[in-house]
């Protein structure tokens, strides 16, 4: 591919984003930010979980291992969690997961940890386009291919 296409695939790229958010807190806010009409940018898959407490490390290694190139994890303020702890878990588990990023070579930019509440729809819709265009400027993530392809426990290949 020549340095040209390279240069127009990479100023047309729409950034594929997955956000793990709380039923109960992130995901209220983004369903207010959509039944308000609120503009924001569409680059986000959303999983709902029961709550960000529930999140594993692998779900997020696996989100980039099926092509996302931004990872947001939002979930209950501190204080408000609807299964009283889950948030502080999730955050530390957050603080741990900021090692393994650097083992894999992900850049801690594509992966954002926020709190969104039921009543902040336009803390989402802010939050979505502060992530898009931050992940947008970043590039197209392409790091866990090549590390798949060069491990031996990647997709092997058979004849």
């Amino acid at each position: 591919m020549t340095q040209e296409k390279k240069q127009a695939m990479a100023d047309n790229f729409e950034p594929k984003i997955t956000a793990f958010v709380c039923n109960w807190c992130t995901y209220a806010g983004a369903d207010l930010a959509g039944t308000t009409r609120l503009k924001y940018a569409g680059n986000v898959r959303v999983i709902k979980l029961p709550c960000t407490g529930r999140i594993d490390f692998m779900f997020l290694v696996r989100a980039f291992e099926q092509g996302a190139d931004g990872i947001m994890v939002s979930g209950c303020h501190p204080g408000d969690c609807h299964y009283n702890e889950g948030n502080y878990y999730a955050r530390r588990r957050w603080r741990v997961f900021r090692d393994l990023l650097d083992f894999l070579g992900v850049e801690h930019d594509r992966v954002t940890f926020s709190w969104v509440s039921a009543a902040e729809g336009n803390k989402w819709a802010a939050l979505v386009n502060e992530v898009t265009q931050k992940v947008r400027a970043l590039g197209p993530f392409d790091n866990y291919k090549k590390m798949m392809r060069a491990s031996k426990f990647g997709p092997q290949k058979t004849a």
